[in-house]
């Protein structure tokens, strides 16, 4: 791997690197520390979950599950972020003595009178050298699959481990996350091509959504994982550590870019009296290529129409590049257009093909506040009607980007579906009558495609036309899928 240091994906190393050690009673050093505790297998998991073992009806030797989106807002998927989950927490020998003793300490503590299944998890240790026998079977990461559809399978492959299968339930179903901000970022994409095929240049799509969501998420991971889905649809972030994850478990290089910017704090340390300095400062550093400036610190209107469009418009208009003016306050829509209207006035525009206006190419604006799926279609269309061509701005989302969903955005659900007990195989399902819409599917599935149409199918032998592809097995990763296959996928019907 690429990266060192004190990162998310040094964790990863750290385990792939102990996990080649010998088991010991004794914990190495790395495995007592507070981030090994965090990634230790056995505790990433809901609590009752660990007294589920006896619970499954007497001689099961297999437990068959799978994962789906129920429906929710929007009527299709996006498939992304299970390969993060498999290679960072699954891969390997993720198994130990040490983490055995730990999770049964916590354990003891948290649920005295729950039975550890200690004997279950030593198992695995000695028999399977501390690798987890499941196989993991999912759609191509990208895959756009409408809902209520298989999109993975968990099974055990050792008789013994039918209870492994939904013990890994809580990790897996944090799919939904990436999952649901692919999703998401991909139905914009969807909106501004629309917009820019009626109004102006679709080829300008890949920078008109830039992520601004790092500091509005949860945690650094969220930040990495959820910028990465939103990279899967555009290339604009300031989520650095999106860059890390698509480099480090997609083999992705540079998954994105960014330009110079100002914050309020680079301008408003001038004074307001000296904003126009700032602002001039900002030219002059950065004097050849794209350029971003917030411009709202005291009077977006005045700056756009008097010291961007008198005071700097001959040094604007001189630069061998793009001023990119961000209003970061007001109603969107009311202020996006009254900027272009005094851009406009200030540095001309041209009329396209399609009878919109565009702004001279040395000023652009990008509008980063109070930006979701809704109120980035209203901005749009306000610009529309203005006769504004979409060419003209580009968006920044933050917290509606990667933060304002949850995991029933697209209502995901992990059910078992068919199990085999004393050797006979037979359905699962569930079926509430106080909520049909909760209603489970039967048996093992396959996901088939038929005159280019999804399906979900009961199977009890493989079939060659199933779209799921087993992913991981026994502890190893037996699929995976680079950036550019899933952008690829993801594009489609777009």
């Amino acid at each position: 791997r690429r990266v060192h240091g004190d990162s998310i994906v040094d964790h990863k190393m750290l385990r792939r690197k102990t996990a080649k050690k010998t088991t010991s009673t004794n914990p190495p050093a790395a495995e007592t520390s507070k981030h090994s505790a965090m990634e230790n297998i056995l505790l990433l998991t809901d609590s009752y979950k660990i007294s589920h073992y006896p619970q499954y009806p007497p001689k099961t030797t297999e437990v068959y599950s799978y994962f789906e989106s129920r429906g929710g807002l929007w009527n299709e998927v996006c498939f992304f972020g299970l390969q993060y989950i498999i290679e960072r927490y699954l891969v390997g020998q993720v198994v130990t003595q040490a983490k055995i003793d730990e999770a049964e300490a916590y354990f003891n503590r948290h649920l005295p009178t729950y039975p550890f299944n200690r004997e279950g998890w030593e198992y695995i240790l000695h028999q399977h050298q501390g690798k987890l026998p499941v196989s993991i079977k999912a759609v191509p990461e990208g895959t756009v699959v409408p809902g209520k559809n298989i999109l993975l399978s968990v099974v055990n492959t050792d008789p013994a481990c039918f209870w492994l299968t939904n013990y890994l339930e809580t990790l897996l179903v944090q799919v939904w996350y990436p999952m649901t901000v692919c999703t998401n970022s991909r139905e914009q994409k969807r909106i501004l091509l629309r917009y820019l095929r009626e109004t102006g240049d679709p080829n300008l799509i890949d920078f008109k959504l830039h992520d601004f969501g790092f500091r509005g998420v949860s945690s650094v991971e969220s930040a990495g994982i959820g910028g990465c889905a939103h990279l899967v649809n555009f290339k604009g972030t300031d989520t650095v550590i999106a860059l890390v994850v698509a480099s480090e478990y997609y083999d992705e290089p540079n998954a994105g870019f960014s330009i110079p910017a100002s914050e309020h704090s680079t301008i408003t340390s001038w004074g307001q009296d000296r904003e126009g300095d700032a602002m001039e400062n900002m030219l002059r550093t950065y004097d050849k290529g794209l350029v971003a400036c917030v411009s709202d610190s005291f009077n977006v209107f005045n700056a756009c129409e008097k010291i961007w469009g008198e005071r700097l418009k001959d040094l604007i208009m001189s630069r061998d590049g793009t001023l990119v003016v961000r209003p970061d306050s007001g109603d969107p829509v009311e202020v996006v257009l009254k900027c272009h209207e005094l851009l406009g006035n200030a540095f001309g525009y041209t009329v396209n093909e399609k009878g919109y206006r565009v702004l001279d190419p040395h000023v652009r604006l990008i509008q980063g506040d109070g930006v979701d799926i809704q109120s980035l279609q209203q901005i749009l269309e306000a610009l529309k009607q203005a006769k504004w061509s979409a060419d003209n701005i580009a968006f920044g989302s933050g917290g509606a980007l990667l933060q304002k969903l949850n995991r029933d955005t697209l209502k995901c659900a992990f059910k078992c579906s068919s199990i085999v007990v004393d050797s006979k195989r037979m359905d699962v399902w569930k079926d509430p009558i106080t909520d049909p819409g909760k209603q489970s599917k039967r048996g093992k599935l396959a996901l088939i495609q038929t005159n280019g149409v999804f399906q979900t199918v009961s199977t009890d032998t493989p079939r060659p036309d199933d779209v799921l592809v087993e992913v991981f097995r026994d502890g190893a990763m037996t699929k995976s899928f680079t950036f550019s296959e899933i952008r690829e996928r993801a594009a489609r019907g777009l």
